[in-house]
């Protein structure tokens, strides 16, 4: 048995860091361990928030080199920001932080043109100021864009620099708000009345296909021996999440959790309704055909916001000090953008108690309590307006991700719902990232058998809802729009 275990790097870069990770895999196999981890440090220059893509770059490469050797490497990331390349493909400056400013009222101008329930009906994509859609219109008059004759995104620029091969990953190219959920190819219509060049992109690849082998450069670099492929994975760091949701049927919602919280559900097709678009959901695309219908929640960013600005205190004992704090006592919209940039976090959410009557949370404590309920609380609207809207009933929540971890937040999520939450892996997208190389090469089978394999091998912990659901409603009550 031990000859048909293989071994896959997994590249999963989030927000605030990168890892790579090894996953074994065979028959009643899967086994994850961590090869390397290094920060993701955003840095302000004067024309604004950019990535230091270099640095991940350098992180990647250490992480392959700690590895000792595997059988293909697949790459994941966050969403929507992307790299421009000259014709020679030399990377035109650091890519654009999607946290930056420069998005600020291009949705207007956008909307003058393709007005908003058109792009919706169009893409299935819910308004984010920071699409990629908005990133273009707001980058056109750049000097560096006039120079572009290649978009590569996160995951595909990577890819491109280990390989020498360009492409453009579906399941991320959704988020781009230039694609048709339908159709599972570019929105021509659209991007043309927009101005916008679809010739930038490289040819779309799907999770599954070659991308490649490691360059000899590579391979010197990382001391790894050839030939090592490539192997395309949802390469939008939340498919690849939603890829490893360990569950059995098709009656569950899922709560991706980390910086942010994707919370919805995964359908065969897309809901294109007005009352969708009015909901704020998104049809982003999956594995095997399937589509992500899901809300963006701001997730625990909140919470490392303010945990940074409170220099960095215990967590653990953070999180036990709010657990003794009077449940529901002040609630925030967590999908606000005004929670969107980084700074002054503790000060905006009592500033948004304050406007809205409830008592300001004043200790860590209680600013911690009142962010985990107000999550919670958003788990609960869009688990229920996703079922609502896509007529979709489900019997169980799956958290997966980072927010596994804050046992507070997985029982309040099961509170609010009135359903239970099973939560587990943590290493969610890393796992989906495997999983996928290790169906490409034949070791696993179709979604259904990842995910049995998943619930076989994974540590998961399940939580049963306390009580009736009559508080919840009466702080949603309190957020409801006048």
């Amino acid at each position: 048995m031990s000859a048909a275990v293989k071994s896959y790097a997994a590249v999963d870069l989030g927000a605030s860091s990168g890892r790579v990770m090894v996953g074994r895999v065979g028959p009643g196999t899967l086994e994850l361990t961590e090869a390397h981890r290094f920060p993701n440090r955003p840095v302000r220059v004067p024309e604004g928030l950019r990535w230091d893509i270099l640095s991940l770059y350098a992180g990647v490469l250490d992480g392959l080199r700690a590895t000792g050797g595997v059988d293909s490497v697949g790459i994941d990331s966050w969403a929507v920001d992307y790299g421009l390349l000259d014709a020679d493909g030399v990377l035109l400056g650091n890519p654009v932080h999607y946290r930056d400013a420069r998005t600020d009222g291009i949705a207007e101008k956008v909307w003058a043109t393709v007005p908003a329930e058109e792009l919706y009906a169009g893409t299935g994509l819910q308004y984010a100021p920071f699409n990629t859609l908005y990133q273009l219109t707001a980058a056109r008059s750049s000097a560096g864009f006039a120079q572009a004759e290649r978009l590569l995104l996160i995951p595909d620029l990577l890819a491109y620099w280990l390989t020498g091969e360009q492409g453009t990953e579906l399941t991320n190219a959704s988020t781009t708000q230039l694609i048709d959920p339908r159709t599972r190819d570019w929105s021509y219509g659209i991007a043309g009345r927009l101005g916008i060049d679809l010739s930038l992109f490289a040819p779309l690849r799907q999770p599954g296909d070659p991308a490649g082998a490691l360059r000899p450069e590579v391979l010197e670099a990382t001391g790894l021996t050839g030939p090592v492929p490539v192997t395309t994975v949802g390469s939008h760091d939340t498919a690849s999440a939603v890829a490893a949701v360990p569950a059995a049927g098709e009656r569950f919602a899922y709560i991706c959790t980390g910086t942010w919280s994707l919370a919805g559900l995964e359908l065969a097709a897309p809901v294109l309704t007005e009352a969708s678009r009015a909901a704020n959901f998104t049809n982003e695309l999956g594995l095997d055909g399937t589509v992500r219908y899901l809300r963006n929640i701001m997730g625990l960013w909140l919470l490392q916001e303010c945990v940074r600005e409170w220099g960095d205190p215990d967590l653990p004992e953070l999180l036990a000090a709010a657990a003794g704090v009077p449940a529901l006592r002040s609630v925030v919209d967590a999908g606000d953008a005004a929670f969107l940039a980084p700074g002054r976090m503790p000060t905006r959410i009592a500033e948004a108690c304050r406007a809205s009557a409830q008592p300001v949370p004043e200790s860590p404590a209680e600013v911690t309590r009142c962010i985990l309920d107000s999550l919670a609380l958003a788990h609960r609207r869009a688990v229920a307006d996703a079922q609502r809207l896509a007529d979709h009933p489900v019997d169980v929540v799956h958290i997966v991700g980072g927010g596994t971890r804050n046992a507070l937040l997985c029982q309040l999520t099961a509170d609010a719902c009135g359903l239970p939450v099973v939560a587990g892996p943590t290493e969610a997208a890393a796992l989906g990232n495997i999983l996928v190389q290790a169906r490409a090469h034949g070791l696993v089978g179709g979604r259904a058998e990842m995910r049995q394999l998943l619930a076989r091998t994974q540590p998961l912990t399940r939580y049963e809802p306390r009580g009736d659901t009559g508080p919840w409603r009466e702080a949603e009550s309190r957020l409801a729009t006048p």
